[in-house]
C-alpha cells in the first residue's frame, strides 16, 4: 500500500466511500489537504491503482481538523499518520469526529493516542464523539 496525493480521477472512488456525489469529492480534492491510500499491487496496464481509502484535513484555529476519514481499516490506520505528521511539525492538536457506531475506527484512533472528549454534533441524525490528539514537542 502506498499513500499519495489524490488526482481528480480518484473522485468517483472517493464518492463510493462517502455516498457523496463525485462532483463534491472532486471539489474536496481541490479545496482541502487530501491523501489517498492505494493498492500498488492492483495497478492495471495504464498505471491506474485501486484506491483503498482517504483522509482530508485542514488547519484552522490552532488545530488540524480531520474532515473525512474513510476506507479499509488498514488504509485508515496508515492514512491517520498523515494529519498527525503535519500537526507534529506545526505543534498543533488534531481533532476529529467519529460516528458513535464506528467501533473499529474508534479503536484505531484511541490506539494512536487520541483522547475521547465526549459528545460531538450529530451528522445526518447520527451522534458523534469528539476526539483530540495533543501535539508532542519536536526535539531539535
Amino acid at each position: 500500500m502506498d499513500v499519495r496525493d489524490p488526482i481528480e480521477a480518484d473522485a468517483d472512488r472517493l464518492a463510493e466511500f462517502t455516498g457523496q456525489p463525485a462532483d463534491v469529492m472532486r471539489n474536496l480534492v481541490h479545496d482541502r489537504t487530501v491523501r489517498v491510500a492505494v493498492d500498488t499491487d492492483s495497478a492495471d496496464g495504464d498505471g491506474d491503482e485501486r484506491v483503498l481509502g482517504f483522509v482530508s484535513y485542514d488547519a484552522q484555529n490552532g488545530a488540524v481538523h480531520i474532515t473525512q476519514f474513510e476506507g479499509t481499516l488498514g488504509a485508515c490506520e496508515q492514512l491517520l499518520e498523515e494529519p498527525l505528521r503535519f500537526a507534529r511539525g506545526e505543534e498543533m492538536a488534531v481533532e476529529l469526529f467519529l460516528a458513535e457506531n464506528e467501533d473499529e475506527k474508534r479503536d484505531l484512533v484511541e490506539a494512536a493516542s487520541f483522547r475521547n472528549e465526549g459528545r460531538g454534533p450529530s451528522f445526518d441524525g447520527m451522534p458523534t464523539v469528539r476526539y483530540r490528539h495533543e501535539p508532542t514537542r519536536v526535539e531539535q
